[in-house]
């Protein structure tokens, strides 16, 4: 039996449209791809239950805001609505504070620190690298990933002396792109230098991919994948743009179908290394065949993962487990053929 008919009865795919072109073109690549474990990621920091999988009640692994809900920026894919969920931690104090009360009562194994950046794409994150000090050397296990935005060699190498675990940017491969959407005057050649510098460090690097961030349009992608793929990192994240963080009409909705070839691409493209679909996508259906494609092209690893993805990894052979953490760093117990963790109460 095809791929494309085994598809065809799992329930929560049901009048999916699924491109059969595709899908027979991730199916000769099974055996570069099938045997390849899946994480399903379903970080702490928002509600998640799926027919297959169910979320943490625990915040083991929150997103905390240095600058709560403000941007500098306002980019016109997201206008700050991403920071909204995060919890505010507008000083040092209040950070150290929030995560050794985390600590003690809901068993936290790592957080994310990130914000709102200023005009030049830079998040201001100094004055609280004594903080993460302290945490990394009193909790030796915590993971802590960090939003870069851009930075140089010297911030780079800041963050690590820290004890940053993770670091992760946003690559854009168009000016265009970060001209108008991100509303700044900086050339893709300072995304590439801030890629590089994190490389230099012990860190673990995960550079990001927006598909579909100038408008919905796919433009600057393939650059993205070239500048990714020219450095050492750890691990690629790809999302999807969500038209309802913008403006009415402002965006279109990348076809799936083109997301899906994207995915093929990047694991063609990085062979060795990490590639992970990561939190933001659309809803619905066009989520549900999104994730069915990274499923097939063999992606490591999808956070939030829709209804059917379990159904999907299944069908073909892949192994895959459950974390409730972030998709770009890694917490728990290594993987196993067709099973999910469970949160303990």
């Amino acid at each position: 039996m095809s791929w494309h008919e085994s598809l065809g009865r799992i329930e929560d795919l049901e009048d999916a449209p699924l491109d059969a072109r595709l899908v027979a073109e991730f199916e000769r690549s099974a055996s570069d791809t099938s045997a390849r474990p899946i994480r399903f990621s379903t970080p702490t920091f928002k509600d998640y239950a799926s027919t297959e999988l169910k979320g943490c009640s625990k915040n083991s692994f929150p997103s905390f805001s240095i600058t709560a809900a403000a941007c500098g920026l306002n980019c016109d894919h997201c206008r700050a609505e991403i920071l909204k969920p995060m919890i505010p931690a507008t000083s040092p104090l209040m950070l150290d504070q929030k995560v050794r009360h985390l600590v003690a009562t809901q068993d936290l194994q790592g957080f994310l620190l990130s914000g709102g950046s200023n005009r030049r794409n830079e998040i201001p994150y100094e004055r609280y690298y004594p903080v993460v000090e302290r945490l990394k050397r009193d909790f030796p296990y915590m993971k802590i990933a960090i939003h870069t935005a851009l930075t140089d060699e010297a911030g780079a190498r800041a963050m690590e002396a820290a004890g940053v675990d993770t670091a992760m940017m946003d690559v854009i491969g168009a000016d265009e792109t970060i001209r108008d959407v991100y509303h700044l005057d900086r050339p893709v050649e300072d995304f590439e230098a801030t890629l590089a510098a994190l490389c230099a460090t012990s860190m673990e690097v995960s550079p990001h991919i927006v598909i579909g961030l100038h408008y919905g349009r796919i433009l600057g992608e393939t650059n993205a994948l070239d500048i990714v793929s020219r450095h050492r990192v750890t691990a690629l994240v790809l999302v999807v743009v969500m038209p309802f963080y913008a403006k009415p009409g402002l965006y279109a909705v990348p076809e799936a179908t083109d997301v899906g070839r994207i995915f093929g691409e990047a694991r063609r493209r990085l062979p060795d290394r990490q590639v992970l679909l990561g939190c933001a996508r659309p809803p619905g259906m066009h989520k549900r065949v999104v994730d069915a494609y990274a499923v097939m092209a063999g992606l490591d690893g999808i956070a939030f993962p829709a209804d059917g993805a379990v159904a999907v990894a299944n069908a073909i052979g892949r192994p895959y487990h459950q974390e409730h953490a972030c998709c770009s760093i890694k917490i728990g117990a290594a993987p196993r053929a067709s099973a999910a963790s469970t949160c303990a109460a």
